[in-house]
């Protein structure tokens, strides 16, 4: 059956705007044709205008031939003819309401251009009006996941007479053939319904109600009997068996009924405490929680100095695996030697030489003795009365010998020329290698900050001064990994 036939097989009459372009005319007169339909030269009573919209003569043709006594006649763009084509069928105007096209936003919140297009296509031919204002139109089109949706639900909602719509609704309607609006569901805003007969409390509800009320709260004084929390853990119990009866109420009337009946309902609660005599604070009281467990204090850690840390130095030993003992603090001074270099002698005597020069010490020892000081007491002795003299005070017998012949003592000791004479080429080379062992002693106690004595010890005991160096290094570090713990 051709598109164009009505059911008794007559053809529908169509009339076509006469300004429109002739070859447009002539396109949609020969497709009007070929679907079984028919152009008329005059405005029929019943059947299709087609116009071009937002043109004067659109406007003209429905001020003149729009009439609510003419329903059967309809305003649709030229563009009809190939969405019927398409569709394969005659697109019925069902949005059209008392002769008029019912009107239709489209919100912005439909943001594609294309989608807007084709869903103004698609209103205005099956007979719609998608140009209305938001305030003026009958259906509002906008999309259903964005927020700005609900926000127009709730503000229309209450309107009569207007409708918001999913874009998707106008593809619903026109498959189906009929304009159907999204309904209104009643929403229950709560309370009982009028004539609806209210459960009523029983006894046995008020035994349950003083049982639970006395395992939870035994004694009105800690308070809380009339707290909403209490009576909403009663009514969480209703899928245990046992606690079959809480849902005959909620908790809001097991809560009414004490606080409207607590000093009948205390004497039950007191009877039933003094037959079980709980505890005050048993486990599954209301109120009483687990203590929290108690935190240990943090102590914090005194930083240790790195000269004086002795126990510092212990621990690194076991952590390395080496021992050493750190050398106390020299109280006092040391033999200096007259020698044309002024080295000391406690340290010559603790330096090792390189084996390939031999050191004769009893010609380095050959200087002037110095008057040294007693390290055995902690404190210098006086002479008391006419006692002798204190060993520290008495002048040797070499002092002596100067002074019976009259000789004056040099502030400034010169060195004996006899020593100078008798130093062989090998003794000069081992006393040049001495000063270089001890500056490289110097130089590891001041990079890595521990005293010269401590560097001392331990070069006396290897023997090799990488070996050394190595080893304080590794001292350094993990001190400073025991300053970063802390």
């Amino acid at each position: 059956m051709p598109i164009f036939q009505d059911v008794n097989g007559l053809a529908i009459k169509f009339f076509v705007q006469k300004d429109l372009p002739d070859n447009i005319q002539a396109e949609l007169c020969e497709t009007i044709t070929a679907l079984g339909g028919r152009v008329e030269a005059k405005v029929p009573r019943q059947g299709y205008i087609l116009v071009q919209p937002g043109t004067a003569e659109e406007e003209r043709l429905r001020i003149c031939w729009t009439s609510t006594d003419r329903p059967e006649r309809h305003f649709v763009p030229y563009t009809y003819v190939e969405a019927c084509k398409i569709a394969g069928m005659l697109l019925k105007q069902i949005f059209v309401e008392n002769g008029a096209p019912i009107g239709m936003h489209i919100h912005n919140s439909i943001a594609n251009v294309n989608a807007r297009a084709a869903l103004s296509q698609r209103i205005m031919h099956c007979g719609g009006d998608p140009h209305a204002s938001m305030q003026s139109a009958r259906v509002i089109l906008a999309d259903p996941h964005t927020e700005v949706f609900g926000h127009l639900v709730k503000e229309y909602q209450g309107i009569p007479g207007k409708f918001i719509e999913s874009y998707l609704w106008v593809k619903k309607c026109t498959e189906k053939s009929v304009v159907t609006y999204t309904p209104l569901v009643y929403k229950n805003p709560g309370g009982r319904r009028p004539g609806e007969e209210r459960t009523q409390f029983t006894e046995e509800d008020e035994g349950h109600l003083c049982n639970w009320i006395a395992s939870k709260i035994p004694y009105k004084e800690t308070g809380g009997r009339t707290g909403n929390r209490l009576y909403q853990q009663l009514c969480e119990q209703s899928g245990d068996p046992e606690y079959a009866w809480v849902s005959r109420h909620t908790w809001q009337s097991w809560r009414e009924r004490y606080k409207k009946n607590a000093a009948r309902l205390d004497n039950i609660i007191a009877t039933i405490v003094d037959q079980k005599k709980p505890a005050q604070g048993e486990k599954g009281q209301y109120g009483y929680v687990r203590q929290p467990e108690v935190k240990p204090k943090r102590t914090r850690k005194k930083r240790v100095k790195v000269p004086d840390a002795q126990a510092a130095i212990d621990e690194l030993n076991d952590a390395v695996g080496l021992q050493i003992h750190a050398m106390p603090v020299m109280m006092g001074m040391q033999q200096e030697l007259q020698g044309p270099h002024g080295l000391q002698a406690e340290v010559f005597s603790q330096i090792r030489v390189p084996s390939g020069t031999p050191v004769d010490r009893a010609s380095v020892r050959r200087s002037p003795a110095e008057e040294e000081m007693d390290e055995d007491g902690s404190d210098w002795m006086v002479k008391l009365g006419d006692l002798e003299p204190p060993q520290w005070a008495k002048r040797k017998s070499s002092e002596e010998l100067e002074s019976n012949n009259g000789a004056k003592r040099a502030r400034t000791r010169e060195p004996d020329p006899s020593v100078q004479t008798e130093l062989t080429p090998q003794d000069l080379m081992a006393i040049a290698n001495i000063h270089v062992i001890d500056q490289g002693i110097r130089d590891i106690a001041k990079e890595f900050r521990f005293t010269v004595e401590e560097v001392q010890e331990y070069y006396d005991k290897c023997g090799e001064m990488g070996r050394t160096r190595m080893r304080f290094q590794k001292m350094r570090q993990q001190l400073a990994k025991f300053a970063e713990d802390e």
